[in-house]
């Protein structure tokens, strides 16, 4: 299961990269093309637009994968093993709730978007801002598993810390030889 996760989320990377290398040939061609020609390329500005919606959406999976997301520290990093489970606990419970609104909200959207296309490509809108639900839905899927190892008292203290922020010696060794900012 780790394995299919692991190529799961490689793949997801590569996705990203396609995305994020169409978006650089679409607008880099359409300014030369403007600059050069004084002409465009229609697609290119509606199809860049949709990548970037898709390319902060996988990315947001990804980084909650990777623990990537910006998170405020301050206070977890003084409390004990009992308290950072609490937070935990609490943070992952808004998150759930965060999930369920935009699943909620993008699947009423599905009516209205199911029935409009996009202008120069003739996309159904669905699948433009459908990834709302997929998102919603790989990020409760991710928050949900965390929050049945902590509440059935799997959570391992390296894991916790990781939520609290605090490095390990070794890890701000690393940090440090790598050139990054070591509190």
């Amino acid at each position: 299961m780790e394995r299919l996760i692991h190529w799961t989320f490689k793949g997801l990377e590569m996705v990203l990269v396609g995305l994020l290398a169409g978006m650089v040939v679409m607008v880099f061609g359409n300014v030369v093309l403007r600059y050069l020609f004084n002409s465009g390329i229609d697609v290119s500005e509606e199809l860049s637009r949709y990548f970037f919606v898709w390319l902060t959406f996988i990315g947001a999976i990804v980084a909650m994968r990777e623990g990537a997301h910006l998170g405020v520290d301050t206070l977890v990093r003084v409390l004990g093993r009992s308290g950072r489970l609490v937070c935990l606990v609490l943070s992952d419970l808004l998150i759930l709730l965060c999930c369920a609104v935009l699943a909620h909200g993008t699947w009423v959207q599905f009516a209205i978007n199911a029935s409009n296309y996009s202008p120069v490509t003739g996309l159904p809108m669905v699948w433009v801002f459908g990834i709302g639900l997929v998102t919603s839905a790989a990020i409760g899927l991710m928050v949900a598993a965390r929050l049945v190892r902590t509440l059935t008292g799997r959570m391992t203290d390296a894991e916790l810390e990781a939520f609290a922020g605090i490095q390990s010696d070794e890890e701000r060794a690393r940090a440090a030889a790598e050139g990054r900012i070591v509190e």
